[in-house]
């Protein structure tokens, strides 16, 4: 359908001058529409999640004391587009032609409207985002959305997809460090605007999830982009301190649900998050299952990490799960041999003390920043 629209602009800017003016302009030469402002049949074909199992609830009676603190962080701008948007997307196709315009150059302007649009739009995602769920959370003084994500890896046909759940603000602060960083990538990258009121109504809040899908998903599409480390923080450090968090106060099974979330969303990724929080992930992962008398699953991940440690200079993390994984094949009756001479080496050398810390120590100690 794409080329078929780029043959006919094409056409239509061979015919027309204003038409082939407006092509010289290039790209820049007006910013597509945020993907919060335009309308449905604007937005169609333009992000592969627009819609989806997205449930939501709304405040609409409260929509004349909007207090949401995600939008009043900073400077706040009227819910309209700005002027540099003024003459494209749903504008362009509802204002009056000028006099003596034929309608071939209305063709080609809505055309180049779209195909702008496509452009920076269609992309390959090497992730798929869908909000699932959208909620106003009161939390007195303040009023909120939060926006829960799953998050589908390539080829994902089974099992329970990953999940964040996330305010405006966060991902307010997300595109502002990433713009500060990447200005060049970033530019071609929507966000959707802060309003000054309705924040909480069944519109704003469905415009703004599909906005959210697509600026994640655009995100995922670059490389520079997709290994940055804020993005990655974005993605897992809220999960991996609130785990950390309920493990430390004895909630093994709640800790338990959010170590697994983090680990599968690092695995998704695909992103060199560096060995500490993978290893600090399985360490969470062992000690709980260990708390909750899993001892064959706790001993299964003190193998991976065992694996994702190799032969490399010796980590803090290393004696620890080693001596895990000897105790748990002492329970389960399991050859401990390799990992008890591993053990007795460090301890030989001086690079671990006897008895090393334990797991649970160590997730204990270990800041997350």
């Amino acid at each position: 359908m794409a080329s078929r629209l780029l043959h006919r602009l094409r056409h239509a800017l061979a015919s027309d001058g204003p038409g082939e003016a407006a092509a010289a302009a290039g790209p820049e030469a007006e910013p597509f529409p945020e993907s919060s402002e335009l309308e449905d049949d604007d937005a169609e074909g333009l992000s592969s999640r627009l819609s989806g199992t997205l449930s939501f609830t709304s405040a609409e009676d409260d929509d004349d004391c909007d207090d949401d603190d995600d939008d009043n962080d900073g400077e706040a701008s009227p819910d309209s587009l700005s002027p540099g948007d003024a003459a494209s997307g749903e504008d362009a196709e509802r204002s009056p032609p000028p006099d003596g315009q034929r309608g071939g150059q209305l063709l080609a302007r809505q055309l180049q409207d779209f195909w702008k649009k496509s452009r920076n739009t269609l992309v390959p995602q090497r992730l798929l985002f869908e909000v699932t769920n959208a909620n106003v959370v009161k939390d007195p003084p303040s009023k909120y959305v939060l926006y829960t994500l799953a998050v589908m890896g390539p080829g994902q046909s089974d099992g329970q997809p990953a999940q964040i759940s996330r305010r405006y603000s966060d991902f307010e602060r997300l595109n502002r460090n990433l713009q500060r960083q990447f200005r060049g990538p970033m530019a071609a990258i929507s966000f959707p605007r802060k309003r000054l009121r309705r924040n909480f109504t069944a519109e704003t809040i469905a415009r703004r999830s599909r906005a959210f899908e697509q600026f994640l998903g655009h995100l995922q599409a670059v490389p520079e982009l997709r290994h940055a480390p804020d993005l990655q923080d974005f993605f897992v450090l809220p999960e991996l301190r609130r785990a950390q968090s309920l493990t430390c106060t004895g909630l093994y099974r709640e800790a338990l649900a959010l170590w697994a979330n983090a680990w599968q969303l690092q695995a998704q990724l695909d992103t060199p998050f560096g060995p500490d929080r993978p290893l600090l992930t399985l360490a969470g992962l062992a000690v709980c299952h260990q708390e909750l008398e899993n001892p064959a699953e706790a001993r299964t991940f003190c193998e991976k990490a065992l694996q994702l440690l190799g032969d490399k200079t010796p980590h803090p993390f290393l004696a620890p799960f080693l001596e895990a994984h000897i105790r748990l094949s002492w329970r389960l009756g399991l050859d401990k041999r390799q990992s008890e001479a591993q053990l007795q080496a460090l301890q030989e050398a001086g690079l671990t003390p006897t008895p090393p810390p334990s797991l649970k120590e160590l997730l204990i100690k270990e800041v997350l920043d």
